[in-house]
């Protein structure tokens, strides 16, 4: 992605993701050549009653399936709510995935800002 020159545009978004289990989901749309990502907080539900290991992932433009851990296995208790409000920033075609570490009913909402540079 190289510097922008002109002018874009920026839109404040939320994606909202249901069901979540423990196979890698994309829980925001996937990423857009010549967009940033504003990831402004994450709130991630369990709603199945049970507790569940968690990893929050990044899945860098141009990889092979290769993920970078945000968040490793962190314990979310029955019926409860982790918020993340760490801002982080992915760019172009990157994608943010959430998982469990065994079958669950997570569910998952993102607010971010997409920049649009295109």
């Amino acid at each position: 992605m190289s510097i922008p020159t002109g002018s874009g545009t920026e839109v404040l978004k939320v994606a909202h993701t249901r069901g979540v289990s423990n196979s890698a989901t994309l829980i925001m749309p996937a990423g857009t050549a010549n967009h940033i990502y504003t990831i402004l907080s994450i709130v991630i539900v369990e709603d199945a009653g049970n507790a569940e290991a968690i990893y929050l992932n990044i899945r860098p433009s141009g990889s092979s399936g290769n993920q970078t851990r945000l968040l490793r296995g962190l314990t979310l208790g029955a019926s409860e709510t982790f918020i993340w409000n760490d801002t982080f920033v992915m760019s172009g075609t990157d994608e943010l995935m959430l998982e469990s570490g065994s079958a669950a009913d997570l569910d998952a909402t993102v607010s971010y800002i997409d920049t649009d540079w295109s």
